[in-house]
């Protein structure tokens, strides 16, 4: 199935190459694109954090390689596409949680947005606690030291 999506805003930021470590005191702006109104954006103040779904548009586009070492680590264990967070998959998708600094009017500025200058943002959603996880989170323990310098 073919599925056609449009940006409804794109990012400012001094990042421009898509690196992978030291996100953290990344700030952003993200700003609405003009056909999206301003309501849009209306109360988002009243929220702390927010999910931001985004569209790596800057990857190559090659053969898709659904199983490998994550960032190439022998020390890591061959593991699938949908067990990894890495930019080079299949629908080119990248969601975030982020931290809500600013708004005002068409733009709002966040913090620990992993997106390059210029990426086209496909959603904002924020963060209702209700949707968090329940219980203990689980995960491989090469996954802490793969993010020991992530952010």
């Amino acid at each position: 199935m073919q599925i056609n999506l449009q940006s409804i805003a794109t990012t400012r930021n001094a990042r421009t190459e898509a690196v992978d470590d030291n996100w953290g005191g990344v700030i952003t702006e993200i700003t609405l694109a003009e056909y999206v109104p301003t309501v849009a954006f209306d109360n988002i103040e009243d929220f702390s954090h927010l999910e931001i779904i985004f569209y790596f548009d800057k990857t190559e586009d090659r053969e898709m390689v659904y199983a490998g070492r994550p960032r190439g680590n022998p020390a890591y264990p061959v593991m699938g596409i949908f067990c990894q967070r890495k930019k080079d998959r299949p629908n080119k998708i990248g969601l975030c949680t982020v931290e809500l600094l600013e708004h005002n009017g068409r733009t709002i500025k966040v913090k620990g947005l992993d997106a390059i200058d210029g990426t086209p943002i496909l959603d904002i959603k924020p963060v209702f606690k209700e949707f968090l996880p329940k219980g203990a989170i689980r995960q491989p323990e090469w996954v802490s030291d793969l993010m020991k310098e992530y952010w």
